[in-house]
């Protein structure tokens, strides 16, 4: 697919902001089943670009003068192709780290409970496609009810949310199971379902010596495909999130997002 991709997100306050920092992790990069044709960001100041320790490109502002709406921009062209297998970089992030629970993957006890029959043995493919597809099952894909701070264990315990809290709740329990898991953030294309456009999915390592991940997407309940557009990798939400940052001042804040993918000839 060639794919036009069109991301706005602007922040208003009820009073100035006088200070802050904006980190982006807005810029696909060139992986398997996908080629960067153009990308441009637009940011309200310059922004300073660097690769984080996932290999994630990230760009980070700095505003001092005081403002109560900020505006950022990403658009760009990518082709992809049906891919779901990556192979690790050198020098990246070592599996083993992603082991470790995050506050907004750690499962509960009721959690592995309820799971318990579909907890993979091993990193086998078929284990980890049952459990995704359980996970499906068991959280009622509800928008608006869960946010970005929303935990694996807040979203079981109300058994619905979106596709940040599938990838969440996989994640938590494929740690619990000894398999590497990793977050992933990007967009998916789907014409029927505009609201899928903003989507997360979950790398799990099949094998640790080769650095081998294999891409699952738990709420669409298959590998990733030409629809998938990766944007980045992370421990959890918060680590891979597009857009996030920190400010003194502004009190209330209003967000508003929105997400255009078109299908280019």
């Amino acid at each position: 697919m060639h794919l036009k991709i069109r991301h706005r997100t602007e922040y208003r306050y009820e009073t100035p902001v006088r200070y802050s920092i904006q980190e982006l992790r807005l810029t696909p990069t060139d992986v398997a089943g996908q080629t960067i044709e153009k990308w441009k960001i637009g940011t309200p100041i310059k922004a300073s670009s660097s690769l984080d320790a996932f290999g994630n490109l990230y760009s980070v502002f700095v505003q001092e003068s005081a403002y109560t709406s900020m505006m950022i921009e990403a658009e760009g062209e990518v082709m992809t192709q049906d891919a779901f297998e990556f192979l690790d970089a050198p020098k990246a992030v070592s599996p083993y780290h992603l082991l470790q629970q995050t506050n907004l993957t750690e499962p509960t006890a009721a959690m592995l409970e309820h799971f318990s029959a579909s907890l993979p043995k091993s990193n086998s493919v078929d284990g980890v496609l049952e459990l995704a597809a359980a996970v499906q099952r068991a959280i009622l894909y509800f928008p608006g009810q869960t946010n970005s701070a929303t935990t694996a264990a807040q979203s079981f315990a109300m058994k619905s949310g979106v596709c940040q809290d599938h990838a969440h709740i996989m994640l938590g329990l494929c740690r619990a199971s000894g398999i590497p898991a990793r977050y992933v953030s990007g967009y998916f294309f789907a014409e029927d379902s505009p609201n899928l456009a903003s989507h997360a999915w979950i790398d799990f390592c099949a094998d640790i010596d080769k650095g081998l991940w294999l891409s699952i997407d738990i709420t669409n309940t298959c590998f990733t495909d030409v629809r998938h557009v990766r944007l980045a990798i992370g421990r959890d939400y918060y680590s891979a999130a597009p857009v996030k940052g920190v400010r003194s001042g502004g009190g209330g804040e209003e967000l508003s997002a929105s997400i255009s993918i078109t299908q280019l000839n």
